[in-house]
């Protein structure tokens, strides 16, 4: 029988939801591995939403749940509704809506806070000793609920450009993390805590190197279930 994982997502799009091809990736890569996926997201209003095709705000409203609900292909439920003891891991994609809806990292950065369903979701697997997967900027939110845990967001200096985001590596650490530098094509794996991560869009890199990446950590995760 293969795995029961659950999804988060955090909306529908890199500037103010989950990014579509990581979200695509991770679907792709637990089918592979004989996966039971279930999708959840939380029924909240997203911190802000971004016209993708300016890049520019745009004055609207939007439901994290109903956006989410589009890379669901309309099969998704609440997040309240997730309950870990009826799954074996838990993964959440990346994408600025994990940064902006999920946690206030965005705006506060390492003073960031949680949404109180992502932070219980969280609680509840490691306290269960079931494994959380997380890729891009989602690695943080281990970060901020986990003080002492191992991550990683790529490299902690702009290695010949590809790392802009870099400095999440330096925050990570102040909060009392470690940051582990990896290659996007890799992922890292905290055995004492059951957290894989790995960078994503964190690099800028070919898009087939990043769903490798993620690749790697959907099949850590499935050895930890």
């Amino acid at each position: 029988m293969g795995k029961r994982v659950a999804l988060v997502l955090a909306g529908c799009g890199v500037f103010d939801g989950s990014e579509i091809h990581e979200a695509s990736a991770a679907l792709v890569h637990l089918s592979r591995g004989g996966a039971e996926v279930k999708i959840f997201a939380p029924n909240i209003e997203q911190r802000d939403v971004v016209n993708h095709l300016k890049g520019s705000p745009a004055e609207e409203k939007r439901n994290v749940l109903v956006e989410s609900a589009r890379l669901a292909r309309g099969n998704i439920q609440d997040l309240a509704e997730l309950k870990a003891s009826e799954f074996d891991a838990v993964i959440f994609p990346g994408g600025f809506g994990v940064a902006k809806n999920l946690c206030s990292w965005a705006v506060d950065g390492k003073n960031c806070t949680v949404n109180e369903h992502v932070n219980a979701t969280l609680q509840a697997f490691h306290s269960a000793k079931k494994p959380i997967g997380l890729c891009c900027i989602s690695p943080v939110l281990a970060a901020k609920v986990f003080p002492g845990c191992e991550v990683t967001v790529g490299q902690d200096k702009n290695v010949d450009g590809r790392f802009p985001d870099a400095e999440t590596a330096a925050a990570i650490a102040e909060l009392g993390c470690k940051h582990i530098c990896k290659n996007v094509n890799e992922s890292h794996v905290d055995k004492a805590n059951k957290i894989v991560t790995t960078c994503a869009f964190m690099c800028k890199a070919p898009l087939h190197e990043i769903f490798d990446g993620i690749g790697t950590m959907v099949q850590e995760v499935l050895k930890l279930a």
